[in-house]
């Protein structure tokens, strides 16, 4: 079964929903100087998705469950210490060498200790990391093969490194000081920064933001080992409510009997081209005999470059969407994606689903050059628009996600 979306336009409408001033004072400050609501039109694509899974039939009594696809490996992982165990793993820590972490450092922890990188427990060791960056996968025990695009690395430079010494853990330090995690069975290994830049974006041009903002000041070392973060990341900025992880997610679409999970990132506010977008294509679900698909609106939430409208600013417009009935409440979970983006094209998005699997969505929307941005250096897009689509619907161990592509939603990137 294949699922082709058209939506209809009637009348020009616009989304111009007013936030309060942001007192946002992460990585970006810098707002685009244009508009960021803007009419936009759809047109059906002739680029076809996967073969759709139908609705499981299921009698009266049966109980719905929305977890309908399994993580990576069959099992979510969970890497935050039980609370009864924090205070003797706090202690244990502190007597260990200590690597300090980056804020972005943090968010990859995050990442990492909720599962949405399954079945990865900690920071890649060299084979991880060569299997991701030459492989785009991991191949497991078992001989199953996961999607992995993106290696998840933690650099270390030549002090830290001699500091470590023979150690076999490691205490990992946030920016503040604080203990939030144990590195246990490391592993050092050389970190060729050309070779990881080359094969993740495709490119070394200067100005790749994740390139300049994290990889070119890091060490030329990267650590690798099993994780144990010791309790809950949080970043205490007024949005926590919206970090949900991938197990908390799995519970609220089992809770409101989801037959069906479609997740839609962004890292712009949405525009009514959107809204029309996953209106239309819960609309067309229904049509295809499910009975109660849920849409899970899931803007990234880590890193972003200067020009990209701040995190903050983002979700009290997503409130207002919800607020307004632009979209159902009642059909919609907006939650934040704590992943660092690395605008790396078709290579990153493919992350970008695995997470999702992740989290337990089984449709994916895929818009206009994922994860994409313009050339550095030169007045062109860095990646083919297309390319995005494409790789989801051939990229290997990503066949149990529905990819739903759409052509034409142009000026915003997801």
């Amino acid at each position: 079964m294949s699922l082709t979306i058209k939506v209809h336009f009637t009348s020009t409408t616009y989304l111009n929903f007013r936030s309060k001033p942001s007192n946002f004072t992460g990585y970006h400050t810098k707002i685009r100087p244009k508009p960021i609501y803007h009419f936009n039109p759809l047109t059906s694509t002739s680029y076809k998705p996967r073969k759709m899974q139908a609705p499981v039939q299921s009698s009266s009594t049966s109980v719905i469950k929305s977890s309908l696809i399994e993580p990576d490996g069959g099992i979510l992982v969970d890497l935050v210490v039980p609370e009864n165990e924090r205070e003797a793993k706090t202690v244990e820590a502190e007597s260990m060498p200590k690597v300090r972490l980056t804020k972005i450092d943090v968010e990859w922890v995050h990442v990492i200790s909720e599962g949405w990188a399954s079945p990865l427990k900690g920071f890649m060791r060299e084979d991880e990391y060569l299997q991701s960056l030459h492989f785009n996968s991991l191949r497991m025990k078992d001989g199953s093969v996961v999607n992995m695009s993106l290696p998840i690395v933690l650099a270390i430079d030549d002090e830290t490194k001699e500091g470590i010494g023979s150690s076999s853990d490691v205490g990992l330090v946030g920016p503040r000081g604080d203990l939030i995690a144990i590195l246990r069975s490391i592993q050092i290994y050389k970190h060729n920064k050309e070779e990881r830049i080359a094969r993740t974006w495709g490119t070394t041009a200067p100005g790749l933001p994740y390139v300049e903002e994290v990889i070119t000041p890091a060490g030329n070392w990267l650590i690798g080992g099993d994780l144990e973060v010791l309790k809950p990341i949080k970043y205490n900025d007024g949005l926590d409510h919206y970090r949900l992880s991938p197990k908390q997610l799995r519970k609220e679409f089992d809770r409101r009997k989801a037959d069906a999970v479609f997740a839609f990132q962004l890292r712009n506010p949405v525009h009514n081209g959107h809204a029309l977008l996953m209106n239309d294509t819960r609309k067309r679900l229904l049509e295809m005999g499910f009975k109660n698909p849920i849409l899970l609106l899931h803007p990234l939430g880590g890193f972003t470059k200067a020009d990209d409208v701040p995190l903050d600013v983002r979700m009290e417009q997503h409130s207002k969407v919800l607020e307004d009935g632009v979209l159902d409440p009642e059909t919609t979970i907006v939650a934040i994606f704590p992943s660092p983006m690395h605008y790396a094209g078709p290579t990153e998005v493919q992350w970008h689903a695995k997470a999702r699997i992740n989290a337990g969505a089984n449709f994916y929307i895929v818009g206009r050059d994922p994860a994409g941005m313009g050339h550095p250096t030169e007045k062109r897009d860095l990646y083919d628009p297309d390319h995005g689509k494409k790789v989801l619907s051939m990229a290997p161990s990503l066949e149990k996600l529905n990819i739903l592509p759409f052509r034409n939603i142009q000026d915003c990137p997801f």
